[in-house]
């Protein structure tokens, strides 16, 4: 009897203190400022955004256009900029329609990773994996271009250039956008000039230059930037559904989806199919405690679902020309299923 007593008080108290932990979890989200506290990591600025929708016709002209939608505004107090995630998108179509410039498509992900990180310490483990794999492919295009330059100069005895690969030398920040001077903007070409070699500069590039050298292993695991990139490209796909679901109206009862609900689903389709058991459990766990909508919608710098429609309904449709390339050149080299 004893015994059976002190089982059941063991039992209480693990749930007592699970229950605590998960309301401790839980309280990260919670605002801590009135709403026109702006700046900080929770309550970003946005109350000067007001403004009313764009005609859906505006929003598919502005969809196919090179110029920034007057819309999507610079959100001060804040790492993440959706203005600054559209350009480095759209920078990175190359003008033969097929490929993706690397560096771009990197400094995209950098943006991605903001938006990310800004949802708290939550997702911190899913964004770190991201980061490890964007730092992966640059440093790859830097030892590619070492040992280029090497052979060169012993070649030749001269001294190559600085100008192989990925790394230049020059702040990508400075490079190819400026908030403060938006007249210093980029096309594809200024990519193409600033990284003129032809090992990293590209998806296409990267994936003929690992195949050449051996570095692509379709049996094993082997740490190319192909199978790296394999990995961003699924994680992206994640991200566009997510922001998909969150453009979207409510549902027959009136009832939008919460953020965490549209995170699971995308996981499930985009990820989960690809994770071990363990991370896809964690996943589970860490969802359902994503902010709520308003917050997402605040770091778009909006403050109704009815602005925030254009605004990601732009930005869905660069991700989506994006991952569709991507798509393309990992299945043409059978590099969809990469271990």
């Amino acid at each position: 009897m004893v015994f059976l007593r002190r089982t059941l008080l063991l039992r209480y108290l693990l749930l007592s203190t699970t229950l605590a932990l998960l309301l401790f979890i839980s309280s990260f989200w919670l605002p801590k400022g009135e709403q026109r506290d702006c700046g900080s990591v929770w309550q970003p600025c946005w109350t000067h955004y007001s403004h009313t929708p764009p005609h859906p016709l505006i929003v598919g002209g502005w969809a196919e256009s090179e110029e920034d939608p007057p819309f999507i505004k610079e959100c001060p107090g804040q790492s993440f900029q959706a203005r600054k995630l559209l350009h480095y998108l759209r920078s990175s179509l190359a003008k033969d329609g097929e490929d993706i410039l690397l560096e771009p498509y990197l400094l995209s992900w950098d943006q991605l990773l903001n938006f990310m990180e800004s949802l708290g310490t939550m997702v911190s483990f899913f964004s770190q994996k991201v980061r490890e794999k964007t730092e992966l492919i640059r440093e790859l295009s830097q030892k590619h271009s070492s040992e280029f330059k090497g052979k060169s100069a012993g070649s030749s005895g001269l001294q190559n250039p600085a100008a192989f690969g990925l790394n230049t030398g020059v702040r990508p920040d400075v490079l190819v956008f400026n908030m403060s001077r938006p007249d210093q903007t980029t096309t594809p070409d200024t990519f193409l000039n600033a990284f003129p070699s032809k090992a990293y500069r590209s998806v296409r590039s990267m994936v003929e230059v690992e195949l050449k050298a051996g570095r692509v292993n379709f049996s094993y695991r082997t740490d190319s930037g192909c199978r790296t990139l394999l990995r961003l490209h699924r994680s992206l796909l994640w991200l566009k559904m997510m922001l998909e679901g969150l453009s979207e109206g409510p549902d027959s009862g009136g009832r939008y989806k919460t953020p965490g609900e549209l995170s699971r689903d995308a996981y499930r389709v985009a990820l989960a199919p690809h994770h071990p058991w363990v991370l896809r459990q964690a996943a589970e766990i860490v969802f359902p405690l994503l902010p709520d909508r308003e917050y997402f919608l605040q770091l778009v710098c909006v403050q109704k679902q009815e602005e925030a429609a254009p605004v990601l309904r732009i930005i869905i449709h660069a991700l989506s020309v994006v991952h569709t390339r991507t798509q393309r050149i990992l299945e043409e080299y059978n590099m969809l299923e990469l271990p």
